[in-house]
């Protein structure tokens, strides 16, 4: 019998596995036993406010009323249905609601169960669309350097094979074409020009053996928080259209406000072939993502050999996630996040400022609700994470960033909290 935290976390230590983290020396974990709004409540009685969103993803905070109800009222009339000859209300509401607001063009809806599966899907849409154009010799993708996409083989395929996270699958994963990685956000024009040109030229090399081309588009996540400039986006747009490649931006990180605009496409007035989303799409409440596409991709699956897309998850579509996910997106498009994002963003770039003093400190930047600090050396994550609690915020440091993206949620006194435990950590770290 389990009967108190520590019991708990010895049991936790022993049998269970966590995110990148040894079996045999695992780091240490913090036992949660209550969340509301933009805190965390710990088994010891501890408070902490949540700098990261749960990875990305709790941008209306914890316990939120109308995402309650929201689950609760679709629990009560059916959770689950399979998705294939079935179809409900939440679903199709949650498809309409995505479609209009989706950059111009993406009309098709397909439900997935995460965004690494959406990733898949995207992939596996790329080349059925092109085999359907009757150029099944077209099976790679053209991406670049510092992507990251998820943890799956179809994935990591086309995640940065050398500084990535996967370089122990390279001899396993397909070989992909990799681009250089787009300069930083504040670089010249002539820095744009020159990576456009060295890109267009990689595409046009491996043109007859390249489907597509996927980017997380304005920002690289977990690759290393990289943001680059709008423009590259529609250097990538005019690639496409010229060697009949598919266009696909990979926005389960950066969509739904988290760069500034609604999707970082629309930074640049872009809009793509095909886009995934995931994270923030229910709110943090259950795993979900959608991918959509555009009539024409559509129309070329169709044409392929199958006739059919073949890809369907036993969870594809579930009612649950679809209603609290319809009821995230309403808070979303009815609430002030295009006021409370750009706040954020200043709040962050007065709050880290100072950090660009520390010892160690290789550079500190900032775009939409996303505030980074990067470090000349590894973070010691544990270290880094103990220190920010000390000050009352949790933080989840990787590689060599030390870094947040608080729930939309988070006032200027928690935000200025976040900040000061960022640039603690930095200091110990």
């Amino acid at each position: 019998m389990l009967a108190t935290p520590d019991d708990l976390l010895a049991f936790d230590r022993e049998h269970l596995w966590h995110p990148y983290t040894s079996m045999t020396s695992p780091t240490p974990v913090r036992l949660v036993t209550g969340a509301s709004g933009v805190r965390l409540t710990l088994g010891d009685g501890s408070v902490l406010v949540d700098a990261m969103s749960s990875w990305w993803a709790a941008i209306h905070g914890y316990n939120h009323p109308v995402l309650n109800a929201a689950l609760t009222a679709q629990a009560q009339d059916f959770s689950h249905v399979m998705f294939g000859g079935l179809t409900h209300e939440p679903a199709i509401r949650l498809a309409e609601k995505l479609v209009s607001l989706a950059p111009r063009g993406l009309e098709k809806v397909f439900l997935a169960d995460s965004g690494s599966v959406s990733v898949e899907v995207a992939l596996k849409m790329t080349l059925q669309h092109q085999r359907g154009q009757g150029r099944a010799e077209r099976t790679r993708m053209l991406t670049v350097r510092g992507g990251y996409h998820g943890d799956t083989f179809g994935c990591m395929g086309v995640c940065d094979p050398v500084g990535g996270m996967h370089s122990m699958f390279a001899s396993m994963l397909p070989e992909h074409v990799f681009a250089p990685r787009p300069p930083a956000a504040a670089a010249a024009a002539a820095a744009v020009e020159e990576w456009a040109a060295a890109f267009t030229a990689l595409a046009r090399e491996h043109a007859a053996t390249l489907a597509g081309i996927i980017v997380e588009p304005l920002l690289q996540g977990a690759g290393g928080m990289h943001a680059y400039p709008a423009a590259c986006l529609q250097v990538m747009r005019d690639v496409a259209d010229e060697l009949d490649l598919v266009l696909v931006f990979d926005e389960i990180a950066t969509g739904f406000g988290r760069t500034g605009t609604l999707w970082a496409a629309d930074a640049a007035g872009v809009s793509p072939d095909i886009m995934c989303v995931g994270k923030a799409l229910t709110g943090g409440y259950l795993s979900l993502a959608a991918v959509l596409t555009t009539a024409e991709i559509g129309r070329g699956i169709s044409a392929s050999e199958s006739g059919v897309l073949m890809h369907g998850p036993t969870y594809m579509g579930n009612p649950l996630a679809c209603a609290v996910a319809l009821a995230s997106l309403e808070l979303l498009t009815s609430g002030d996040w295009a006021a409370r994002v750009p706040a954020l963003e200043a709040g962050l770039a007065v709050g880290l400022a100072g950090a660009r003093d520390l010892p160690g400190v290789h550079d500190v930047r900032t775009l939409g609700a996303v505030g980074v600090v990067q470090l000349d050396h590894p973070v010691d994550t544990v270290k880094a994470a103990d220190a920010a609690a000390e000050l009352g915020v949790w933080l989840r440091p990787f590689r060599d960033l030390i870094y947040t993206m608080p729930p939309y949620i988070t006032d200027d006194d928690d935000l200025a909290r976040i900040c000061a435990a960022v640039t603690r950590a930095a200091e110990v770290a």
